[in-house]
């Protein structure tokens, strides 16, 4: 019987790079958006000492060199690093394990997450959450029942902006991670390892349209989702 990987041609280890870099940009897309949520919140809603500072933090990833937020990774969450022992003490690790990959790319989608969280947050109408306040909703509530139903377009293109980030980050994973075949290895690395090998460039070709394909699979579905998801919000007002 054919499998996924033979409809696709791909090798044994081409299908596990595939399959690894789906499992770490769901799980890192899922882990960080929560987070995701709280800090374009914060930033859209809230003036506060600092604000400056984390809007800062927030975009850095975006700045810095994916190698020194790797790097940064690996001091602060490697087996020896600032949280890294304690975390492993407790038997939690992330260098060179496949949940450190998950986060090396949550970190770096999460810039692109909150912008596209924070700018969907802004555009809803504030009288709106005023006249929920006013009617006796608590904070927590007028944001679960108002801001959250309103911004849902904006929090589903976040999501896909840092899905397709996670499937294409390359740098910050493979200095925290290293790029360990079957653990560690997703489909950029899987992509370099192939073009320093002889005879790897058809490899490299494969695995790299199948990366162009999911990419703009995840774009399209979330474009659709997100007009169907304003239709609605539209028709509801």
């Amino acid at each position: 019987m054919s499998g996924p990987s033979d409809w696709l041609g791909l090798s044994p280890d081409e299908m596990t790079a595939l399959l690894l870099s789906l499992r770490v940009a769901t799980v890192a897309t899922l882990a960080s958006l929560p987070l995701g949520l709280l800090a374009a919140w914060l930033l859209a809603r809230r003036r506060f000492p600092g604000h400056a500072l984390l809007d800062g933090l927030v975009h850095l990833p975006l700045i810095l060199p994916p190698v020194v937020t790797g790097y940064l990774l690996l001091l602060a969450f490697g087996r020896r690093g600032v949280f890294g022992a304690w975390l492993a003490e407790i038997g939690i690790v992330f260098s060179f394990r496949w949940t450190g990959a998950a986060l090396a790319c949550a970190v770096m989608g999460f810039p692109l997450m909150v912008r596209a969280i924070r700018l969907s947050i802004e555009a809803v109408d504030r009288r709106l959450e005023q006249a929920a306040a006013t009617l006796g909703a608590p904070p927590p509530l007028v944001f679960l029942s108002v801001t959250l139903p309103l911004s849902l377009p904006g929090i589903l293109a976040g999501a896909v902006l840092a899905f397709a980030k996670a499937m294409g980050e390359f740098g910050a994973t493979i200095t925290f991670v290293s790029n360990i075949p079957g653990e560690t290895q997703t489909l950029p690395s899987a992509i370099y390892t192939l073009t320093q090998v002889p005879g790897g460039e058809a490899g490299a070709l494969r695995l790299t349209l199948i990366s162009v394909g999911v990419s703009m699979l995840a774009l399209v579905a979330s474009e659709a989702l997100a007009r169907r998801m304003s239709r609605r919000i539209g028709a509801g007002r």
